[in-house]
């Protein structure tokens, strides 16, 4: 992950009711054995007509949202199945946010593990913000993560909420791994006051193999119940 403690750029209004990640992601694109290539199925029923032809009533094919990087959306954006590829594809895409009053449980922490921002704010909050990103001449806006604050046009502003842990992750660039490296002192010493507590426990598969190595060649119906 890349540090993102502030992110500014051109907003696209999507202001739907329930996107879910199949139309976020849809299936056809789900047959690959990596993450490559998904943005080209970003939202692709929206983007591209039935001949796949870009739909010229799509806001991220209008040049004036060319580049976008936040999205504000409507509420129980990403609702639906668990599809991580949902994630991973508007990130390719290029965008780094989503703001909307409310989104999908699976897909919220999906997205934040992954390092895409998620701003959940008032729906009076977002409808005004969607008001003004709906206007090319208003449509840059900056999320500050660390201030919990979102900024438009003509002074508007709104404050939002984040995790300690989730915040600390997007202002230093970590994921889920990175986040748990920062604790080993605390897991080694709850390792040690664990096999202080449970000497037995310690190696015991180790411990019953080699016993069984030791004791010559045995049956398989005997070495299994042994085990």
């Amino acid at each position: 992950m890349n540090s993102s403690s502030l992110i500014s750029g051109i907003a696209a209004p999507l202001p739907f009711s329930n996107l879910d990640t199949d139309q976020i992601m849809p299936k056809q694109f789900l047959r690959i054995v990596d993450k490559a290539g998904l943005d080209r199925g970003l939202l692709y029923d929206l983007r591209f007509d039935e001949a796949g032809q870009p739909r010229a009533d799509c806001v991220l094919n209008q040049p004036a949202y060319a580049g976008a990087s936040i999205l504000v959306a409507g509420p129980n954006f990403g609702c639906g199945s668990s599809r991580e590829h949902a994630v991973w594809g508007l990130q390719q895409y290029g965008i780094r946010a989503v703001i909307a009053a409310s989104f999908g449980e699976i897909f919220f922490f999906n997205a934040l593990n992954n390092g895409l921002l998620l701003v959940t704010l008032p729906a009076a909050d977002v409808d005004a913000l969607l008001g003004q990103v709906s206007a090319p001449a208003t449509h840059r806006i900056q999320i500050d993560v660390r201030a919990g604050t979102v900024r438009g046009a003509q002074g508007w502003s709104a404050a939002f909420q984040l995790s300690e842990r989730h915040r600390d992750m997007f202002a230093h660039g970590r994921d889920m791994v990175g986040t748990t490296l920062q604790q080993l002192g605390e897991i080694d010493r709850y390792e040690a006051a664990h096999w202080a507590r449970h000497p037995w426990m310690r190696d015991i598969a180790h411990q019953v193999r080699a016993r069984l190595d030791a004791a010559g060649p045995r049956s398989a119906l005997e070495n299994r119940n042994a085990t």
